[in-house]
């Protein structure tokens, strides 16, 4: 059965015209900006006045405004009968508060979700920033206009089809930045779109499947493993965890090279759980509890997505993403709490909790990052822990890491890209609670639930520089919130991606 077609980003073009002359927009949008206790209007405002005969002062004071980022004004143009664009209908004054980044990354979303179903937007926004917040405010753009569906007659909204940033009076010297802006919010898309596939149609195959599409478009080399070359190869852990479900758990890699490359072309590694439902196993989870793992394998979205963007960020290094695949069943061929698996390289894991599967299959792929790869910086990236939640909330990733330099890179990263990481302890003083009578480790190690499953993955890093992004607090947002749609949130791509187009994305790492 054809499954229903979904919703596209928008397209985003740049030019150089006023947005209220730009042909065929139904909506022009200006910015409002904060200056002290007062407001100012920023580019695209003059050319408004020339046209139409408004007093806009007056309006944003009737509406209190205060152009905070993300608010909005709106005047509807009754007649458009002499301007220079005859088919305007509306006119939307958008807060962009201070004109940070952050504000125009606010600000895109706002009027993403405000001109929905609409044929052009033009708007002046991008007029007042450089490339850095240019390219927030076309991640807000494009993540606010988000949507995923599974409804026979169609979705219910769809996003608007084309938006002009206009008033660009250097927009051929801003194409590339614009380029990569796109690329980043469409990999953040992607991998929302595939966590919210429901996991009757989801399985590892299938993760399989869409990474055959992402290394044909992007040009990647693409390996599978299936699950008798996973057991004859030694992945315990990951055989383990899939071996209860009717779809048998499967590795992938794809294998990215830059354009130019040389012996001292450094590489990267990462890693992204790909658990396409979680039951719990036979530690089985609550029925409130299951509701939302069809969205467990975010990590694993996030790491195809990134690895489709490469490219298109000019990453300078030699980058690798491997997503173990697996469904966490309930089955008469389950995991059992008392049984000891052996992990790719030969070390054995106890396993106390069957609902602590995740770090059991990142453990096989790191593992074997480390013997067969040997990358100069491995990161994996997974909805872990629900203790991560309890310890960062909702807008904030953890990260641990076990070298300053490539903490620090993928902290301010981070913050470049409007996904917050906060650096949590790899504290050895929990180190013994992972100890166990039979194994070399305990699965589920107890209190403090972040720190001793990063403690448990830190073994299969072995020396290598290593950080891990524990995402199950920032994996789904409860609200529509700035560029964050209901649901799920591709928490990470634009972050892993804001990283690995640096210059030097390995700088000081290892040192």
């Amino acid at each position: 059965m054809a499954l229903p077609s979904q919703v596209s980003p928008p397209d985003i073009a740049l030019s150089d015209a006023a947005p209220i002359r730009v042909a065929s927009a139904a909506a022009v949008a200006v910015p409002v900006l904060r200056d002290g206790s007062s407001i100012a209007l920023g580019p695209g405002a003059a050319e408004l006045f020339d046209e139409l005969d408004l007093d806009v002062f007056e309006l944003l004071e009737r509406q209190d405004a205060s152009g905070e980022a993300g608010e909005i004004v709106e005047h509807v143009v009754l007649s458009a009968e002499g301007l220079s664009n005859p088919d305007l209908k509306v006119v939307l004054f958008v807060g962009v508060g201070e004109g940070t980044p952050t504000d125009l990354r606010c600000a895109g979303a706002a009027l993403a979700r405000r001109t929905k179903g609409q044929d052009t937007v033009a708007t002046s926004l991008a007029a007042l920033t450089d490339d850095a917040g240019m390219r927030a405010l076309v991640e807000g753009l494009v993540l606010g206009s988000f949507g995923f569906h599974r409804r026979s007659a169609g979705p219910k909204e769809t996003p608007v089809a084309k938006v002009v940033l206009a008033g660009i009076p250097d927009a051929d010297e801003r194409r590339q930045a614009l380029a990569r802006g796109v690329a980043v919010a469409e990999a953040a898309w992607m991998a929302r779109a595939l966590s919210l596939v429901p996991s009757n149609e989801k399985n590892p195959r299938w993760m399989a499947d869409r990474a055959a599409e992402v290394a044909t478009s992007a040009g990647l080399k693409i390996r599978v493993w299936d699950e008798k070359e996973l057991a004859a190869e030694g992945f315990g852990g990951l055989v383990g965890v899939g071996k209860a479900s009717t779809t048998p758990p499967c590795l992938i890699r794809l294998d990215y090279t830059p354009r130019r490359t040389t012996r001292q072309t450094r590489h990267v590694v990462l890693v992204g759980k790909g658990i396409t439902f979680d039951t719990g196993g036979l530690s089985i989870k609550s029925a409130d509890g299951m509701m939302n793992m069809k969205r467990d394998m975010t990590g694993g979205g996030v790491v195809l997505a990134v690895m489709g963007a490469l490219a298109d960020v000019d990453c300078p290094v030699r980058v690798t993403g491997l997503v173990p695949c697996a469904e966490n069943a309930v089955g008469a061929d389950a995991l059992r709490p008392g049984d000891v698996v052996r992990h790719y390289g030969g070390r054995t894991s106890e396993v106390t909790n069957t609902d602590a599967e995740g770090r059991l299959v990142l453990a096989d792929a790191m593992a074997y990052a480390c013997s067969e790869i040997e990358p100069e910086a491995l990161v994996d990236i997974a909805t872990l822990t629900g203790a991560i939640k309890i310890a960062l909330g909702q807008q904030t990733g953890g990260l641990f890491a076990n070298d300053d330099a490539l903490a620090d890179l993928l902290r301010v990263a981070g913050a470049a890209a409007g996904e917050p990481l906060w650096r949590m302890p790899l504290a050895e003083d929990y180190e013994d609670r992972l100890e166990s009578k039979v194994a070399d480790s305990d699965n589920a190690a107890g209190g403090p639930g972040a720190i001793t499953a990063a403690l448990f993955l830190q073994h299969f890093a072995g020396s290598f520089p290593w950080a891990h992004l524990d995402i199950a607090s920032v994996g789904d947002s409860p609200i529509d919130s700035a560029e964050w749609t209901l649901g799920a949130t591709g928490f990470g791509a634009r972050a892993l991606l804001h990283w690995l187009e640096l210059s030097e994305p390995l700088d000081g790492v290892g040192t």
